[in-house]
């Protein structure tokens, strides 16, 4: 008996071992990534690399698995390798605390790993990502909006170009499209984006809160989007499923 032997009771013993072998190098350790390194890390994955360049911020604590009053202030990266070795003392990770984009791509052979997952949340480093992944014929899975929503039943798998409604997969679609790129496995929502109730109380513009060293703070952006506990983390427990089901052979979209 072991800390993983219930999921062996349905995935067997062969399974198991294809998992603990396996490398899966996670992007984005927000409200989405967190969630699918936990349930990759409970499923038997042996193997991580963990990218992001953030630290816990006060506001996250309402949606990433990572984030409590404990660990505010405190490099995302660190915080997710220490939860993995509470549950798998045995796992393999290395850390890459950086922001992924084309400057500094070279520094992460994708080569290495089993199964790329893009929980990132700027489009230039999703293509950049993914352009890499398919050059070097390593499975990827992407994540779209998941932000300014609510309803996580209203989220399905599917090719990137038979997505609809999201307005971060119909910019993907273009610019894949433009570099040749002719499928991507994502994780969307058909739901339509609310509008955010910003107000002054709630405002990060008036009141940031970001721990201090960050070098991308959330007033950077041009609209902060809102959040719930309940759908971030949905889209990251279905991407961990597909990850973890590509990987077994065991199910997955028969037409990708």
């Amino acid at each position: 008996m072991n800390q993983f032997s219930r999921s062996e009771l349905l995935l067997g013993r062969e399974g198991m071992e294809k998992l603990q072998t396996a490398a899966v190098a996670v992007f984005g350790l927000g409200g989405v990534g967190s969630y699918t390194v936990e349930a990759l890390a409970r499923s038997g994955v042996g193997g991580f690399a963990l990218v992001d360049d953030d630290k816990v911020c006060l506001t996250n604590i309402n949606r990433q698995l990572i984030a409590t009053l404990k660990t505010v202030g405190h490099n995302k990266v660190e915080v997710m390798r220490d939860r993995i070795l509470e549950i798998n003392p045995r796992a393999q990770i290395a850390l890459f605390p950086c922001f992924y984009g084309a400057q500094n791509a070279d520094e992460i052979d994708l080569g290495r790993f089993s199964y790329v997952v893009d929980a990132i949340d700027t489009v230039s480093s999703k293509l950049t990502l993914i352009e890499r992944a398919k050059a070097a014929a390593v499975p990827v899975i992407s994540c779209m909006g998941a932000g300014n929503k609510l309803d996580p039943t209203k989220f399905e798998v599917a090719d990137i170009f038979k997505t609809s409604v999201c307005p971060l997969a119909k910019v993907m679609r273009k610019e894949l499209r433009a570099r040749g790129i002719q499928d991507l496995k994502v994780v969307y929502s058909k739901e339509a984006a609310l509008t955010p109730l910003e107000d002054e109380r709630t405002s990060c513009k008036n009141h940031c809160v970001c721990p201090p060293g960050v070098a991308r703070k959330c007033t950077d952006r041009r609209q902060i989007p809102g959040s719930v506990a309940f759908v971030p983390s949905v889209a990251g427990l279905i991407l961990a499923a597909e990850v973890v089901k590509d990987l077994l052979g065991i199910g997955g979209l028969s037409d990708l």
